[in-house]
């Protein structure tokens, strides 16, 4: 959401930091804060004022009318505020319908004043500017304030005066004031604007002859400014509402979602309730709440929640556990439910993100079972068979009751058949797989409804053309009547290849004959062209790095799709609208500020440009056009009829409940004729009145369906509009929240603009208000689609809306990677790996997730181990992996190895190359002698033949027993290296056959030449063979496996890169010149023919 109340210290704290005004605001910074664990010693130290002055004590817990509810102590000295808290702290206490718990005091010092002192200022945020009220009485009996006072528009963009203040709010009060007031106004007002506030309440505001105080205050900021106002703002932490507690698991969820680039909400209602829901969507997840409290159920509604915007296996398995655990906290006597509901997705892949649902329910199926509960599954979008599928089987194979179905069934008849309203059907889902758009729509049997002609409407002659009845009336005419055509052009902001060949694909189908994308513009790049499917075809589309350039070149583009991110959208649309070709602009991007969201708006009403979202997916007009993702993958796209025009037309705020709108209509009637999601945010760019008005003005459009919403007044203006005449043609309305009158404390869900602040925003409010004024509302979501058929076929009856024969579309093939991923096709993989997964959440060594492989402290041998043999190796092999390496480093820069990453360094070479150059060195002559080692001395002691017969077989053969011997150390002056691992060796492997035997082979060796000695090499080969075939990991056959394919000889090449690489920074670091070998260490000789 972007509107979140503060702590009324988190408002003052940021007033008396920022504002800047001439009036002297007085007591800045003067309050304390006391909870359960406050020490009152320490707190009159860090408060000296506390001991000396009159004070004021009040719970900060977004209260409202505490000084009527007694809830304020005023003119106490410290004792009596310790009293006054002590009788209050942690008691329960009712506010309106809320029951909570009194634990967070403010106390500030007591300001002693007369009651022609008191003002009252408040300034909020509305689509045309921000209203400033100001009432000369303020005080706990200031009454209704809308109606008594002075109210001054500050328009968008525009600049507040003092004198503009004294002209229109300060008529009431005495010029002896007026200056004080004007100047706190205007800099209360900058400081609104500055900090990105969108409600700012102070009553009252006392102004005496010593300055102005901020009493009692009241406060929301726009929560998604954070990345502009960080600075300023600091950590935040936005309270519940009172009555509802702070639950960790809210905190654990909103700290998943700032790191995600989806949508994760929870908000626990009722943790002691029976029916829990786990919802994809923010529309969808209102009316899911909404259903469960009509059928009676919102006293067991334990939770609200939703998940949006793909998230991955891993958040979505994140997200579902949290769900889970409180599920299973404590035992309900009925046995608990879980809805795990949601529209058709857009874009989302349903499997994909229950991958991550299935895997937690395994984790739970215990404590699933135990508390008895029952899952009711209902989803459709990409690829929801198979993740329908899949939780079907997870229900058969953990024993846990779960009943699954698809887009066949309705959104929420799965509400009341987990509250016993309903029957469960036993037949499973009946809906073509999603493959099956690869065939002709006509073959699809279950598209249609049973009880209409798979049709859409014929255009009607002129002279029978509906127009809209000519009437004074308030509206004026829309932007544009038609927004898209067959032949509309568009460019695309942003990489979003997926979404631009999913609008290429729904041209093809709908018989365009160009794309509707004519270009991208992604500013992170050069010029360039990116390949494209239209049909069988490869294509080219062109991609620009400046928007200039796309414009001049693309002259005939009327339509921007901006998948800008939050940060960058406004800049980009701002930057868009200066170019008069564009006429609309949609903007997917959520999260943008209210305040930029507002001057895009301006600027978009002054060149006569329409706005689609915020924060939506888009529109989609069947046959011509759509936007992104709308509609969702092409065999939505087909099954909803949507390559061609119905007759009803449709606005929503919600992507998703769009896409479901376009179900239900495709089930109901001819087709959709055109649909568009407004978007979620509060200031939507276009609002329902203005597509209402285009589609009352549209001669192929018979019926409009609105799918309003909680908060905001808009719907208003459509019952204004039917009364006055302006609207003729039916309206078929509902507004999703009315769960929202039911609930104790206020819920925020998942829109921005989904939350009332005043009666008449309440979604049971619009509903009666738009039956009343003719509109036609159904009782409940659920009986949407009954009303849209009733009104439909009574069209249909009066000859309004003529059916005409289907013509089916042209196929289109589906893309390789959509199909591998549906599971239809199978190809031989290029690689095949087994040791390192990196394509889930999280990396995986050989099966261990790499958190685990830091939590067991395994160490780079454990790794080694991990990615080399595919084992968990014992502790005491990881170590002597560990020393392998360490005594493998380095042998100075006299060996052959190091020499050449020094004369490489010194040449000037980068690291790479350098280090190339030392290890391609590395042979049976220089340190490749562990595999050599290895594989003579086993074959030898498994051959049964004696030490001092390999010997002579060795010398009697001319080959040198590789691992023997050494330039430097002898029996006399013995390697330490050797020493060392002999001794860890010995001391910690099982069994040391393999070593023993070069051991006896070394003293038959020394005998002849002291420094013929078991070398470092020969020793590491040897015991690495005892480690394989003795830790219990590995058969026979794999340990002399590893053997054979090089894997000992790795360990010399990644010690000694270790220390190559250190030679090459001494080299860099010593700053030495390039390398030339002297005259006289070289022999120069003459060919040996010219030297007889």
């Amino acid at each position: 959401m972007s509107a979140k109340a503060i702590s009324e210290q988190t408002g003052k704290e940021f007033l008396y930091k920022y504002i800047c005004t001439a009036a002297a605001v007085q007591n800045r910074f003067c309050y304390a804060n006391v909870t359960t664990e406050t020490d009152w010693d320490r707190l009159t130290q860090e408060h000296p004022w506390l001991l000396t002055k009159s004070l004021v004590v009040k719970p900060d817990q977004l209260i409202k009318g505490r000084g009527k509810l007694g809830l304020v102590g005023i003119n106490l000295d410290l004792q009596g505020v310790q009293d006054w808290v002590k009788t209050r702290l942690m008691k329960e206490t009712m506010v309106a319908k809320a029951k909570g718990v009194l634990k967070n005091f403010l106390i500030e010092p007591f300001v002693e004043h007369t009651q022609d002192e008191e003002f009252y200022v408040c300034v909020y945020a509305a689509r045309e500017g921000d209203y400033i009220l100001f009432h000369h009485e303020g005080g706990v009996e200031v009454g209704d304030v809308d109606a008594k006072a002075q109210r001054l528009l500050v328009a968008v963009d525009d600049k507040l005066s003092e004198e503009q203040v004294m002209e229109k709010l300060l008529v009431h009060v005495g010029d002896e004031k007026k200056g004080v007031l004007a100047s706190f106004i205007v800099g209360l007002f900058n400081l609104y604007e500055d900090l990105y506030f969108t409600y700012l309440e102070i009553n009252p505001l006392v102004v005496t002859g010593d300055g102005v105080y901020v009493l009692d205050m009241a406060a929301k900021i726009d929560a998604t400014a954070d990345y502009i106002c960080k600075a300023k703002w600091g950590d935040v932490e936005f309270p519940p509402p009172f009555g509802r507690e702070a639950y960790p698991e809210e905190a654990y969820i909103a700290d998943l979602d700032a790191k995600s680039g989806a949508s994760l909400k929870l908000t626990l209602l009722n943790p002691r309730g029976r029916i829990w829901t786990m919802v994809a969507g923010g529309g969808a997840s209102v009316v899911y709440s909404d259903t469960i409290c009509d059928l009676g159920g919102v006293d067991e509604l334990a939770n609200y929640g939703e998940y949006s915007g793909a998230p991955s296996e891993q958040q979505t398995y994140d997200y579902a556990k949290t769900i889970l655990s409180l599920i299973t906290c404590e035992k309900h006597p009925q046995g608990k439910v879980l809805i795990i509901g949601g529209s058709i997705a857009n874009f989302t892949n349903v499997a994909a993100t229950f991958k991550g649902i299935v895997r937690a329910i395994k984790d739970y199926q215990g404590p699933l079972k135990e508390h008895e509960v029952t899952i009711f599954v209902r989803r459709g979008g990409p690829n929801y068979q198979e993740g329908l599928r899949v939780m079907g089987e997870v229900g058969k194979t953990t024993g846990i009751p779960i009943h699954v179905f698809g887009t066949e069934t309705h959104m929420t008849a799965i509400v009341g058949m987990a509250m016993g309203h309903r029957p469960i059907p036993n037949q499973p889902p009946m809906d073509a797989h999603t493959a099956n758009f690869l065939l002709n729509a006509s073959s699809n049997a279950v598209t249609p409804a049973s009880t209409r002609t798979a049709s859409f409407s014929e255009p009607r002659a002129a002279t029978e053309a509906t127009h809209p009845k000519k009437s004074k009336t308030s509206f004026p005419a829309a932007k544009a009547t038609t927004l898209f055509s067959r032949h509309t052009k568009s460019i695309v902001w942003g990489m979003q290849t997926r979404a631009v060949q999913g609008m290429l694909d729904f041209d093809y189908v709908c018989s365009r004959d160009e794309p509707s994308v004519a270009a991208m513009v992604y500013p992170f790049t050069g010029d360039h062209k990116q390949k494209f499917y239209w049909g069988h075809k490869e294509i080219l589309l062109p991609v620009y790095k400046n928007m200039d350039d796309a414009m001049k070149k693309h002259s005939e583009v009327e339509v921007l799709i901006s998948f800008a991110s939050l940060r960058s959208a406004f800049d980009s649309t701002m930057e868009t609208m200066q170019y008069a070709q564009i006429r609309t602009i949609a903007i997917i991007a959520e999260g943008i500020p209210e305040a930029q969201t507002r001057k895009m708006i301006k600027m978009a009403d002054e060149k006569g440009v329409t706005i689609i979202g915020p924060a939506t997916v888009g529109g989609i007009k069947p046959g011509c056009f759509k936007i992104g993702n709308t509609g969702g993958m092409l065999d939505n796209i087909l099954a909803s009829k949507l390559y061609r025009p119905g007759s009803v037309a449709y606005v929503s705020r919600s992507g998703g409940m769009s896409n479901e709108l376009n179900n239900i209509i495709s089930r109901t009637t001819d087709g959709v004729y055109e649909g568009v999601a407004i978007g979620g945010d509060r200031y939507p760019g276009s609002t329902f009145m203005d597509h209402v008005l285009r589609y009352q003005d549209t001669p192929g459009i018979k019926m409009i369906v609105v799918l309003g919403e909680i908060g905001g007044m808009e719907e208003y203006r459509i019952c204004q509009g039917i009364r006055e005449g302006r609207i003729t043609k039916p309206v078929v309305c509902w507004c999703i929240g009315t769960c929202a009158t039911m609930f104790s404390s206020e819920v925020q869900f998942g829109h921005a603009g989904a939350c009332a602040n005043q009666a008449s925003e309440t979604a049971v409010a619009k509903n009666q208000a738009l039956r009343d004024a003719g509109a036609y509302v159904p009782k409940s979501f659920d009986e949407l689609g009954d009303v849209i058929k009733t009104v439909y076929d009574e069209l249909v009856a009066d000859g309004i809306i003529v059916p005409a024969q289907e013509v089916p579309p042209p196929t289109v093939p589906m893309d390789y990677s959509w199909a591998r991923e549906l599971g239809l096709i199978r190809k031989p993989a290029s690689f095949m790996t087994s040791i390192c997964d990196e394509r889930g959440q999280e990396l995986i060594y050989a099966g261990m997730p790499i958190t685990e492989v830091f939590k067991e402290e395994m160490g780079l041998g454990g790794v080694l181990g991990l990615l080399w043999f595919q084992r968990r190796l014992p502790r005491y092999a990881c170590q002597f992996i560990e020393m392998c390496l360490m005594v493998t480093a380095d042998h100075g820069p006299a060996v052959s190895g190091a020499h050449n990453t020094i004369v490489c360094a010194r040449a000037g070479k980068d690291l790479i190359s350098s280090l190339t150059s030392g290890l391609l060195t590395i042979g049976d002559r220089f340190g490749g002698a562990l595999d050599a080692a290895a594989k003579q001395f086993s074959k030898a002691f498994d051959s049964g033949m004696l030490p001092m017969d390999f010997v002579n077989k060795m010398k009697k053969d001319g080959k040198l027993i590789m691992g023997i011997g050494h330039r430097v150390k002898s029996i006399n002056n013995p390697d330490m290296r050797v020493q060392i691992l002999k001794d860890f060796v010995k001391q910690n492997f099982p069994a040391t056959q393999l070593l023993d035997y070069a051991l006896n082979v070394e003293k038959i060796t020394t005998s002849k030449k002291p420094n013929l000695i078991l070398n470092v090499d020969g020793f590491i080969g040897v015991a690495f063979v005892d480690l394989l075939r003795t830790c219990g990991g590995f058969t026979r056959d794999e340990a002399d496996e590893f053997v054979e394919i090089g894997a000992l000889n790795g360990i010399f090449v990644l010690g000694r890169s270790m220390g190559f690489i250190g030679h090459y920074l001494d080299q860099k670091r010593l700053k030495q010149g390039l390398y030339r070998h002297p005259w006289d260490d070289i022999s120069y000789v003459l060919p040996e023919h010219m030297s007889m």
